[in-house]
């Protein structure tokens, strides 16, 4: 079991505001003293560019930046740490694989297949994508489950077919909380369309759940560091190695050539050809610190106490008429995302009233327009649950969603 009043100690952030209560994980999570200090150790001891110098601080910087790789590797269960391409953030790593793959399979007879739940990152690359190329597009209703359909064999027989190319998919949604049976899913596709490859958005599943590439069986897998205890500006792409032997560079410039002469430019093989330039050292070296926390924890231990505490907030919200809860009823399948509407209130509105108690959630559209005009509403409130929340966390934000309807009602 999770002590998340223990585990807030490993959070240097709660020393400086005990009264906070962050309910943002979802937009980015908090990040635990060791991860912090691994970065600062870098500057402070090593500080020095990769794969560069033949003096020891590079010589060290660069074990310590592939050490961070194979620690990924391990985490996701690649076959191997070359199929681990670090990049800045989920974005960029779906942007990678629409440019320097989808431009080369995807054309006018081609079929591109996303949700409508998607976050924009695995939207409107694809969206771009097609109009460029003169492809369909082609995007599919969550169902009451909140999760895209695609495992009942009937509904991916109608929608895949010998033209789909590509087809982007969220592991867990950033709106909804629910968890996409993806492996199910991909199942159905294959039989359907062996070469249909598949693009998973991970941002909001890697920090929570047991993510395992091979048995997913999909094509490129996406995550960010920030979600996960790790710093900003550093994001992962998982790729097939046969796959990212036959793309092209996503950008050019150093360290991502092995030859350069007037007539022409040999790259180097994956991963390196899709890292051009200095990489977020310290950033990369964070993240691995990163991983090395999350694997403490047993497989299943944080979305259980995730749902513990969404089972909780969802009761509560339940006793207060005005506001409808976003996505299916129960916790089920579920990451500690809850998102709801009020019938009257903006959730800018409700999302200030909270802040003034000291509660961080999010209001807006969570980069999920397409959802939000599906479900007819503009915005939403979210609150997402982590490690270092706890049940009190929740009492707290049940008593400020009572101060909202005194204050507007």
């Amino acid at each position: 079991m999770i002590n998340a009043a223990d585990i807030k100690q490993d959070f240097p952030i709660f020393s400086h505001h005990p009264d906070l209560v962050y309910l943002d994980t979802t937009a980015t999570s908090l990040k635990p003293a060791p991860v912090i200090r691994a970065m600062t150790d870098y500057y402070e001891r090593y500080s020095a560019n990769v794969f560069r110098g033949l003096y020891s601080l590079s010589e060290t910087a660069t074990e310590k930046f592939e050490e961070a790789r194979g620690k990924v590797a391990r985490f996701v269960n690649a076959q191997i740490s070359e199929e681990i391409i670090f990049v800045r953030n989920t974005s960029e790593a779906i942007n990678l694989v629409a440019y320097s793959l989808g431009r080369q399979r995807v054309g006018r007879e081609s079929e591109v297949l996303v949700s409508i739940a998607e976050h924009h990152s695995n939207f409107v690359p694809w969206q771009q994508l097609a109009l460029e190329n003169g492809a369909a597009f082609k995007v599919v209703n969550t169902d009451e489950r909140g999760i895209v359909p695609l495992d009942d064999p009937r509904t991916a027989a109608s929608l895949i077919t010998k033209n789909t190319v590509m087809v982007g998919l969220f592991y867990a949604s950033n709106v909804l909380g629910t968890v996409n049976p993806l492996k199910k899913i991909i199942q159905n596709i294959r039989k359907i369309n062996p070469k249909t490859l598949v693009v998973v958005d991970a941002a909001q599943a890697v920090p929570s759940l047991k993510v395992d590439v091979q048995d997913l069986d999909c094509d490129f897998l996406a995550f960010s560091g920030h979600k996960m205890l790790g710093p900003t500006g550093v994001g992962v792409l998982w790729g097939r190695k046969e796959l990212l032997a036959d793309m092209f560079p996503f950008q050019y410039g150093g360290e991502m050539v092995r030859e350069v002469s007037v007539e022409k430019t040999l790259y180097k093989d994956a991963p390196h050809k899709f890292e051009a330039g200095t990489p977020h050292i310290a950033g990369v070296i964070g993240l691995g610190e990163a991983v090395d926390y999350l694997s403490r924890f047993g497989e299943g231990e944080i979305q259980n106490h995730e749902q513990k505490l969404l089972q909780l907030a969802m009761e509560g919200l339940r006793r207060h008429r005005n506001f409808r809860l976003i996505g299916p009823p129960g916790t089920g399948d579920k990451v500690g995302i809850l998102s709801f509407h009020h019938a009257r209130l903006h959730p800018h509105d409700i999302s200030q009233v909270l802040s003034d108690e000291n509660i961080a959630v999010r209001a807006g559209n969570h980069c999920a327009m397409p959802l939000h005009r599906a479900l007819k509403i503009p915005a939403s409130t979210r609150a997402s649950f982590y490690i270092y929340n706890t049940e009190e966390d929740v009492e707290k934000l049940l008593r400020g969603i009572e101060k909202v309807e005194k204050t507007f009602i």
